[in-house]
């Protein structure tokens, strides 16, 4: 029997589930849901008989499971209507932005009929898994750190426009949408991470957000996880993530592509000729939806792992110690 799948939220992440939930032989769409015509209108050119539905809990109402891309503010209540109802919660990430406030979620959630995960896009990626074999077979050797890079032209990127959202301080801001992704995979790589030193800059308009970060974190073992985020320079965009290995070091590029070296020139890893990587990440990470919801062990990233990478996140953004 397939999962009946609803979507809260048609902006470009909900829209990017809805292609690939119609591609997958596991779930149907039971549900949609967006206040904007807008956005409503751009999810029918996907799916032209798609179950719009006129408010979030009708959308919601026959679901198996509930995939929240809607903005980190109405996260929380309809994650909590979903699991009051038995229903399968599968949030995009920022759980929210207010620490105190998750950390509750968290604690309602803990009764929940499945605990709930999150969409770290990474987490079921063949990025991750090559990588997790090459630690497992000692070809990197010794693990040494991790190094994040990410360099945009302008924030939002031009393809992110409609979500205007991610331009203010309040909600968005590129380390809570892109830095965040990363620091989930250093903490899946290295372990548990504590912020060191963090050093945001803003513009002048206190409502915008972000426009550089530096910041270092450590793991128990001392091991180094540096963060260089900018915005701002006619240049290709860059978001690059450095797992160095004293025998190997991995590259990730664009979240999926994966480069390795061994000290000399850097090169491909992984095989992309025969499928996008992109939607071979999502149909991935939808197949460890079936799992979660089939009680099977899954590579899901945890609400617990989201709400640890939050408090990193919402912590460098303040300034640490706090400017």
């Amino acid at each position: 029997m397939k999962h009946k799948f609803a979507i809260i939220g048609l902006g470009i992440m909900g829209r990017r589930m809805l292609e690939n939930v119609l591609r997958h032989p596991d779930f149907e769409v039971c549900g949609l849901w967006d206040p904007s015509a807008d956005s409503v209108a751009k999810a029918r050119i996907i799916s032209p008989n798609a179950p719009i539905a006129q408010s979030p809990q009708a959308a919601m109402h026959e679901a198996h499971v509930v995939y929240l891309a809607c903005p980190p503010g109405p996260r929380k209540t309809y994650a909590l209507e979903a699991a009051a109802n038995r229903q399968g919660v599968f949030m995009e990430k920022p759980l929210g932005t207010d620490n105190v406030q998750s950390r509750d979620l968290l604690k309602q959630l803990a009764k929940a009929h499945l605990p709930s995960v999150v969409n770290f896009t990474q987490a079921a990626s063949r990025g991750f898994e090559e990588l997790s074999r090459s630690i497992h077979a000692g070809e990197t050797g010794e693990l040494l750190g991790i190094d994040i890079v990410v360099n945009y032209s302008a924030w939002p990127r031009a393809w992110q426009k409609d979500a205007d959202w991610l331009r203010f301080r309040h909600e968005g801001g590129y380390t809570r949408e892109v830095i965040s992704h990363f620091l989930f995979l250093a903490g899946r790589f290295l372990g548990p991470l504590t912020l060191e030193h963090a050093s945001p800059r803003y513009p002048q308009d206190p409502a915008l957000c972000e426009l550089d970060m530096l910041a270092r974190l450590t793991t128990a073992e001392g091991l180094p996880v540096t963060v260089m985020g900018t915005t701002g320079g006619m240049q290709p965009d860059r978001q690059e993530v450095t797992v160095r290995g004293s025998r190997m070091s991995y590259q990730f590029r664009e979240f999926y592509q994966l480069w390795r070296s061994n000290g000399s020139a850097w090169e491909e890893a992984l095989d992309w000729s025969k499928e996008d990587p992109r939607s071979s990440a999502l149909q991935r990470q939808l197949s460890e939806v079936d799992r979660w919801l089939s009680g099977q062990a899954h590579k899901l990233a945890t609400a617990q792992e989201a709400l640890a990478v939050q408090e990193l996140v919402e912590a460098m953004l303040v300034g640490h110690p706090k400017i």
